[in-house]
């Protein structure tokens, strides 16, 4: 029988080799580390919808920080949750909030490591939607002030980076703007671009007590069966003043960051989401898979399609056995 001259299981006859050829590289310095910021002292409440995973005071999300920083992590995103909440979300942009203090006491400790700051409402109004809502109705133009404000907040704490995730119409645009205007213009915005209306956000939901009291996100999150709407709201916070493009969540729509990647120049990002991390965990703690080659393929899958960063639950626990 003749072969090909060529014979690619040559290469791949022993780890050296294939380490030698391989196209994508999991570089623990391209993970952002997501954290959910608690009130009090002393606090590391169990998420039980993500094992694992914890809501941190502010002293206690130090020390996590510490060690995810010694492993080689060097960026984390903040979700704050507030001590009380309100129909305006108005502890979002609190001076004092939860968000605004833990930002100046990581960068106090840790003045190197990289702190993003979602930029949404969610998490702070007592509807659990992310706008200002007037009835039914989420009021857009409105809601994009108190996210300037919040991302102003965030700013003047010490944030590197800020996250909006809101998915309102022109809400990079007026960010940019607020920030520009208080001499922030160095001040970076990942926009969450493309993030659809996924049912695999339940995790993080119950983690942050943000639900929708009533009705749900599809008025202003992306309907997954849309690929050229991705286009079209890139572009759109590409126009706005955005310095990193987010697809949101990651592995349900690898299409979706191969397309933006192709499409445009800016740094895209990934969020691996609480429901994928979920159900990689809830697998693994059955004895149906081996975690740490799933969480390897997944996230190699999500660089191979064209991400250059990616938000993950797994980014303390994968940097400790990827230094190993």
């Amino acid at each position: 029988m003749m072969f090909p001259q060529y014979r690619p299981r040559r290469m791949r006859a022993n780890s050296s080799l294939r380490s030698l050829i391989s196209e994508t590289v999991l570089d623990i310095n391209k993970l952002i580390y997501p954290m959910f910021v608690a009130p009090g002292k002393g606090v590391k409440d169990q998420i039980k919808s993500m094992p694992g995973i914890h809501r941190f005071s502010i002293d206690t999300a130090i020390n996590e920080i510490k060690e995810a920083y010694d492993l080689g992590i060097k960026s984390v995103i903040l979700f704050g949750i507030p001590e009380r909440k309100d129909n305006q979300g108005s502890e979002a942009w609190s001076s004092k909030g939860i968000v605004q203090n833990a930002i100046i006491q990581i960068k106090k400790e840790l003045p190197d490591m990289i702190v993003i700051t979602d930029v949404c409402l969610c998490e702070y109004t007592s509807h659990g939607h992310c706008g200002i809502l007037k009835g039914d109705s989420i009021q857009n133009d409105i809601t994009l002030e108190m996210l300037a404000k919040t991302a102003l907040s965030h700013a003047r704490s010490g944030a590197d980076i800020v996250a909006p995730s809101d998915m309102m119409d022109g809400r990079v645009g007026a960010i940019r703007e607020a920030l520009d205007e208080e001499d922030f213009d160095h001040i970076p915005i990942m926009a969450y671009s493309v993030k659809y209306a996924s049912a695999f956000y339940g995790p993080f939901r119950d983690a942050a007590d943000c639900a929708p009291k009533k009705g749900d996100r599809s008025s202003y999150q992306m309907d997954p069966a849309n690929k050229r709407e991705a286009l079209r709201e890139a572009t759109l916070d590409l126009e706005e003043g955005a310095d990193i493009l987010m697809v949101k969540p990651a592995m349900p729509y690898l299409d979706i960051i191969h397309l933006l990647k192709q499409e445009f120049t800016l740094p895209v990002a990934a969020y691996q989401v609480s429901g994928e991390y979920a159900m990689i965990k809830a697998a693994a703690l059955n004895g149906w898979i081996d975690e740490e080659r799933v969480v390897k393929e997944s996230l190699l899958s999500i660089f191979r399609a064209g991400a250059d960063m990616i938000l993950t639950y797994f980014a303390k626990e994968i940097a400790g056995k990827v230094r190993k």
